[in-house]
C-alpha cells in the first residue's frame, strides 16, 4: 500500500516515488507508486492533477484522475496519447517525480478547510451538523441537519466564519486512537473506523476526522461566502465558496448585476424594486392584451357569421350523429395568427346557435380547432381524430370543443376542406 504522504504535509506538491506496478482499469491506465502525494477523490474532497516525471528517460505523464483502489491503493490514472506507453509504465523500482497541480491543491485545500470552520460554525450557532458536504469544480455544498434556515441565520455563520478567517486560527494535524478521539470530543467519528485516527483541528474551533487537504492557518481559507439555500430530503442544502473562488464569484455576481443596472439605468441595489415594477407592468400589459384579442375575436366571429354562406341543411336521420335542423358553417385557415388566438375565435364562434366552426392555424406548427354550438349534432373530438390520422398528427377534445397539430408542412386547408365535405355529406 501507498505511503500517503499528504496526511503529514498538505502543503507538499513535488516528491520523489518509484513505480510498484500500472493497472489496466476501463481501458486507463492506472499507476501505483510506493509514496504519493496525490490526493484521491474521498471525503467529499475531489481529486488532484498534474504529472509524473520518469527520472531516466524524461517520459512526462499527465495524471488527470486519482482515485483509490479496492485493496486501498492509490490510482494514478494517466493520459497515454500511444500505447507505446504502456510497456514504459509496468517497469517495477522505476524512480519517478510527481508534480501536483499546485493551484487546484491550493483551492481544495480552501474549500475543505472551510467546510470544516463551516460545520463547525452552524453547530456553535444553530446545534445543526452536517450530514454531507461535496466540493465541485466551482462550488461547494453541505447539507445541514436542520428544519429551515432564514436568511438572518445565513448572514450570522458567514460573519463568523469570516471573523475565525480573520483570527488567522492554526490549522493543525493530529492522530489518535478511538478512544483517544472520543476523550478528546471529536466531531464526527467514521462508523468503520479500522485505525488510527486522523484529526483535523482548527484551534477553539473544531475537531473532527478527516483524511483531506487542509490549510495551515484559517488565514489561508481567504474568506467564505455563502451563497443559496435549499431544502432538500435530509435538512437544507447550503451552497458556499471559498478564498479564490469566493473573490470570482463576488466579481461575477458584481459585473452581471452591473450589466443588469446599466439596462434600468439605475443602482445595482435598486435592480430588485425595477424588476418587481417590470414584473407588475408586463402583467398589467398581458392582461390589457389577452382584454384586446377577445375583443378582436368577438368581432371577427361576428363578421364571419355575417358572411357565412355555407348552410348545411339536416334532416332527421340523415346522419347518427346530427340532429334535425340548419347550421353555419364557418371555415377559415389562418396564416397570421397562433393557435391560442384561433381557439379564442372558435369559441366565441360556438357561443352562437347553430354554429360549426373549423378553424386552422399555419404557423409556427400547424393546428386545427373545431368546435360547435352546445348540443350540436357532430363529435368534434371524433372529427378531429379523423383529420390527425389522416395527416399523421395527435388530436383530440371533447364532442364540442377539439384541438390538434399535424406535421410541419402539412396543408391546413386542405384539411379543413376535408372534414367540411364530411360534415356537408352527413346531411
Amino acid at each position: 500500500m501507498s505511503e500517503r504522504l499528504y496526511y503529514t504535509d498538505p502543503n507538499l506538491t513535488e516528491f520523489d516515488a518509484t513505480y510498484l506496478e500500472s493497472r489496466h482499469v476501463a481501458g486507463q491506465l492506472a499507476l501505483v507508486l510506493d509514496r504519493t502525494a496525490f490526493y484521491p477523490t474521498s471525503g467529499g474532497q475531489l481529486h488532484d492533477t498534474g504529472w509524473l516525471l520518469e527520472t531516466g528517460s524524461g517520459t512526462k505523464l499527465r495524471v488527470s484522475e486519482v482515485a483509490e483502489g479496492e485493496d486501498g491503493s492509490v490510482l494514478h490514472y494517466v493520459e497515454t496519447p500511444a500505447d507505446d506507453f504502456f510497456p514504459l509504465a509496468i517497469k517495477r523500482d522505476v524512480p519517478v517525480r510527481g508534480v501536483i497541480d499546485a493551484p487546484r491543491r491550493r483551492d481544495h485545500m480552501q474549500q475543505h478547510t472551510g467546510q470544516h470552520l463551516l460545520s463547525a460554525v452552524f453547530i456553535e450557532l444553530l446545534n445543526a451538523p452536517t450530514v454531507s458536504f461535496h466540493m465541485g469544480d466551482e462550488n461547494c455544498t453541505i447539507d445541514l441537519y436542520v428544519k429551515s434556515l432564514g436568511v438572518e441565520q445565513i448572514r450570522e455563520a458567514e460573519r463568523r466564519c469570516n471573523e475565525i478567517i480573520t483570527d488567522d486560527v492554526p490549522v493543525a494535524i493530529k492522530f489518535a486512537t478511538l478512544e483517544e478521539a472520543c476523550a478528546l470530543g471529536v466531531r464526527k467519528i467514521p462508523a468503520d473506523l479500522k485505525d488510527t485516527l486522523r484529526l483535523i483541528e482548527i484551534r477553539g474551533h473544531d475537531l473532527t476526522a478527516c483524511g483531506g487537504t487542509h490549510v495551515s492557518r484559517t488565514g489561508e481559507i481567504g474568506s467564505i461566502l455563502l451563497r443559496k439555500t435549499e431544502k432538500v430530503k435530509q435538512g437544507v442544502r447550503v451552497e458556499f465558496v471559498c478564498g479564490g473562488r469566493a473573490i470570482r464569484t463576488a466579481r461575477k455576481d458584481f459585473e452581471t448585476l452591473t450589466s443588469a443596472a446599466a439596462l434600468f439605468s439605475s443602482h445595482i441595489y435598486d435592480i430588485p424594486e425595477q424588476i418587481r415594477k417590470n414584473a407588475d407592468e408586463a402583467k398589467a400589459a398581458g392582461k390589457r392584451q389577452q382584454k384586446t384579442l377577445a375583443e378582436l375575436a368577438e368581432f371577427m366571429a361576428a363578421a364571419m357569421l355575417a358572411d357565412a354562406t355555407d348552410r348545411v341543411a339536416l334532416v332527421s336521420g340523415a346522419a347518427s350523429d346530427a340532429k334535425a335542423g340548419s347550421i353555419r358553417l364557418v371555415k377559415r385557415a389562418f396564416t397570421d395568427r397562433d393557435v391560442a388566438f384561433v381557439k379564442l375565435l372558435a369559441q366565441k364562434l360556438s357561443t352562437q346557435p347553430n354554429v360549426v366552426a373549423l378553424l386552422g392555424a399555419a404557423s409556427p406548427q400547424p393546428s386545427l380547432v373545431f368546435a360547435q354550438s352546445a348540443g350540436g349534432g357532430f363529435d368534434m373530438g371524433n372529427l378531429m381524430k379523423e383529420a390527425m390520422a389522416a395527416a399523421g398528427g395527435r388530436g383530440g377534445g371533447s364532442r364540442d370543443m377539439a384541438q390538434g397539430g399535424a406535421p410541419a408542412g402539412a396543408d391546413v386547408q386542405a384539411l379543413l376542406d376535408s372534414v367540411a365535405s364530411k360534415i356537408t355529406n352527413a346531411s
